[in-house]
C-alpha cells in the first residue's frame, strides 16, 4: 500500500532487482491512519495470499502518530518518510542530515542529482545501483534529521 504514484514505481524497480519476490504496490490517496486502515481491510479480505502488509506514508502536514497507532493495534508494517518520499530518494545520492522544510524543498533537492525530477514520476534505472548507500544512509540518521523509514520495507523484499 503506498500513497503515490511515486513509491509505487519505486517499489515495481525494487521487485525486479530482488529474488522472485510478489510485492502489489496499490496507490491510495488518504491521511496515513486512512492508508493504515484500507490495508487492514485489504488483509482480511486477502485471507493469507500476502506474507506481510506495508503503508508506505509521508508526515507531510499529517499528523503521523495516530497512522502509527493504528498500525500497532492492526499489525501493518509502516516505512514513514519526513518529510515526504523523496528524502528517501535524496539518501540514494547523499547523505540528508540537514534540515528540509518541506517536500517543495525535498524535491528540489533531489533535482540536483535527477534532473528533470517532477513527482509522480521516477526512472528507477537512475537508482539501483544507489539503493545499498541509500540503506547504509538512512540507518545513520539521527534523531532531528530528515528520515525515511524504507530501508526496513528494502531488506524485506530483498530477503525474500
Amino acid at each position: 500500500m503506498c500513497c503515490g504514484q511515486t513509491e509505487q514505481a519505486y517499489l515495481d524497480g525494487l521487485k525486479r532487482l530482488s529474488k522472485p519476490v510478489t510485492v502489489k504496490a496499490v496507490v491510495k490517496v488518504g491521511s496515513p491512519a486512512q492508508l493504515v486502515r484500507y490495508a487492514a481491510k485489504m488483509r482480511e479480505s486477502d485471507r493469507g495470499g500476502f506474507d506481510e502488509y506495508w503503508c508506505v506514508v509521508d508526515v507531510d502536514e499529517f499528523d503521523i502518530a495516530e497512522a502509527i497507532a493504528e498500525a500497532q493495534s492492526t499489525r501493518i508494517s509502516l516505512a514513514v518518510s519526513n518529510p515526504c518520499f523523496e528524502v528517501w530518494l535524496i539518501l540514494h545520492f547523499e547523505g540528508c542530515t540537514a534540515g528540509i522544510s518541506s517536500p517543495k524543498a525535498a524535491a528540489e533537492k533531489l533535482r540536483r542529482h535527477v534532473p528533470g525530477y517532477a513527482k509522480g514520476t521516477l526512472d528507477f534505472a537512475l537508482l539501483a545501483e544507489r539503493v545499498d548507500k541509500a540503506v547504509e544512509r538512512a540507518k545513520a540518521l539521527g534523531d532531528g534529521n530528515p528520515s525515511s523509514d524504507m530501508w526496513r520495507l528494502v531488506e524485506v523484499v530483498r530477503k525474500h
